[in-house]
Order: structure tokens, then C-alpha cells, then sequence
């Protein structure tokens, strides 16, 4: 798996999930269990459900593994906080004169009703790389918008 950037705060929150999952395998390895008890397999919806949820547990648990074992910690990556990329904290305003406020994040770590936003979203992918004071037209689902930078930090 490729490298994904998580803040500190991020990377505990995928070890809790991790935990959680893992206390949940044994509780579902118990269902499928007793589901086997009540006679053929074939016919029996609460043996396949069971096992279905199993399947679906395991893969998330292999998903966050990989991902936990492959992050990075943006706080410990040396990203210059004089452009926009991920681990730094915008302030841009739109061509209305309105200001946002955005934490750029992995897709892992993205909450828009937190105002973190995915590096990977059309509006980041449009300012990557630009400095405090520019105007930059960036290429959004509803169209073409500038964004003028206020302020970049960490």
C-alpha cells in the first residue's frame, strides 16, 4: 500500500477502530458458530450473514493494518507551512469575498463538517504548491473558481 499522511490525532483514531474490530471477531466467530449448529448450511441465512459480516470485519481489520503500518505522521514531516500541502491549515476566499478555513488532510483523515478536507479534493488539488497572496482559479464540479490565499500554517 502506498504512503498515507495522518496526524497524530488520525492515527490513534484508525488504532481504536483497530482494536474495536478485533474485539468484534471472536463475537462473530461465535454466531457463525452456533448458526452452524441449526443444521444445513445451504439453506441457512443466519450462517451466511454471519459469515458475510465475518469476511467484511477481516478485511477492514487488513485494510487498517496496512494503513497504520504505512503512515506517516504529518506532525513529523519536515512540509514547508509557506505552500499549500497536506498538514497545513488554509484561509482562502472565494471570488465573493467569503472566507474559508480548511485543515488539509489524507482522505483517511477528511471531515468536511470539521473542515478537514482531503488532499485528494478538486479544491486542494487546485491550490497545491501556492504561496500566501495568490489568486488561483481552480477547476471545482460546478466550475472554474478563484481563490485567493490569506494565510498558510501549521
Amino acid at each position: 500500500m502506498a504512503e498515507i499522511y495522518l496526524t497524530r490525532e488520525g492515527r490513534e483514531k484508525l488504532i481504536k477502530e483497530l482494536e474495536e474490530l478485533q474485539k468484534r471477531k471472536p463475537l462473530i466467530q461465535d454466531e457463525i458458530a452456533k448458526a452452524r449448529e441449526h443444521g444445513d448450511l445451504r439453506e441457512n441465512a443466519e450462517y451466511h450473514a454471519a459469515k458475510e459480516t465475518l469476511t467484511n470485519l477481516m478485511r477492514r481489520i487488513m485494510e487498517l493494518n496496512s494503513k497504520i503500518a504505512s503512515a506517516k505522521i504529518i506532525e513529523e514531516q519536515n512540509i514547508d507551512s509557506d505552500k499549500v500541502f497536506i498538514g497545513v491549515t488554509i484561509i482562502i476566499q472565494d471570488e465573493s469575498g467569503d472566507d474559508y478555513k480548511y485543515t488539509i488532510v489524507d482522505l483517511e483523515e477528511a471531515d468536511p463538517a470539521a473542515n478537514k478536507i482531503s488532499v485528494q479534493s478538486p479544491l486542494v488539488q487546485g491550490l497545491l504548491g501556492h504561496t500566501t497572496g495568490e489568486t488561483v482559479t481552480v477547476e471545482l464540479p460546478a466550475g472554474k473558481t478563484k481563490f485567493k490565499i490569506l494565510k498558510i500554517y501549521r
